[in-house]
């Protein structure tokens, strides 16, 4: 098997346990309800952009490449 089918599987493995983690622990952890996510609600619109959460999920990702290459 080639290298792009492996990283594939891997990368769905991981989006799988990433899916999983987010649906146990968002009752605990309120990603996506953060102060200073940005929510406009007006009358026959709604926009919402989770900015604090992508930030946080951001550092977490770029945490983890780091230990990933640290330890490589």
């Amino acid at each position: 098997m080639g290298t792009i089918p492996k990283l594939l599987i891997i990368a769905g493995a991981v989006l799988i346990v990433v899916g999983l983690l987010w649906a146990l622990l968002g009752r605990f952890l309120p990603l996506g309800r953060l102060p200073g996510d940005i929510s406009i609600e007006k009358e026959g619109f709604a926009f919402y952009f989770p900015v604090v959460t992508c930030i946080v999920i951001s550092l977490v990702v770029s945490g983890i490449a780091y230990l990933v290459r640290l330890f490589k």
